[in-house]
């Protein structure tokens, strides 16, 4: 992908208001991967790439009300679903692109990404940049609600080896941009791969 952004905006744009009707039965497996992050209250954690903010309400309720919920996504429809859906009440929504982000160094706890890895243009280069954000210690939750080979299917594609998220692929990208990975699950009904960001 090139670091032109208008092909995902334009992706995203076109659906993002029928996003959460399109996968329904999504929401127990985002609480699920936000259960495993670890969060305590009080925690900040950014949901990056937050589309229609399907994880903020399960981040909220991690790191309750002193703790910070932030979105940040590049497409400003899938920002507007979110409000929608009133998961802004959870949240504080960024327009933002996670290969830049208007946050301060090690300001973070943790980082959830729904999705993401896939839509980054520069996934090295964009994983260093999350790990700017998080202090050491911090984690990163890269998560997808199916697992890779029942997404290549649902898009009918076949799985391959050089997937980003294959781990033999993904392992050594975190660990090239400060990340650590401590666990990596990838079944039909869900992604999880789990990193601590190093010191």
């Amino acid at each position: 992908m090139s670091d032109d952004h208008t092909h995902v905006q334009e992706f995203f744009t076109a659906r993002a208001a029928d996003w959460d009707s399109r996968f329904p039965d999504d929401g127990p497996a985002y609480a699920a991967a936000v259960a495993e992050i670890g969060l305590r209250p009080g925690d900040r954690v950014l949901d990056a790439g937050c589309g229609t903010g399907r994880a903020l309400p399960s981040l909220r309720a991690a790191v309750g009300p002193t703790g910070l919920v932030l979105g940040a996504d590049l497409t400003p429809a899938m920002l507007d679903a979110a409000v929608q859906a009133g998961r802004d009440r959870d949240g504080r929504l960024l327009l933002a692109d996670v290969a830049a982000l208007p946050l301060r160094p090690r300001s973070l706890d943790a980082v959830f990404a729904a999705g993401l890895v896939a839509h980054l243009p520069r996934p090295a280069e964009n994983l260093r940049e999350l790990a700017r954000v998080v202090r050491p210690g911090g984690v990163l939750a890269l998560f997808h609600p199916i697992g890779r080979a029942a997404l290549a299917a649902r898009q009918g594609r076949r799985i391959t080896p050089d997937d980003l998220r294959a781990e033999p692929r993904l392992r050594p990208l975190l660990a090239g941009a400060g990340w650590r990975m401590t666990s990596y699950v990838d079944e039909d009904a869900r992604f999880l791969a789990l990193a601590v960001r190093e010191e």
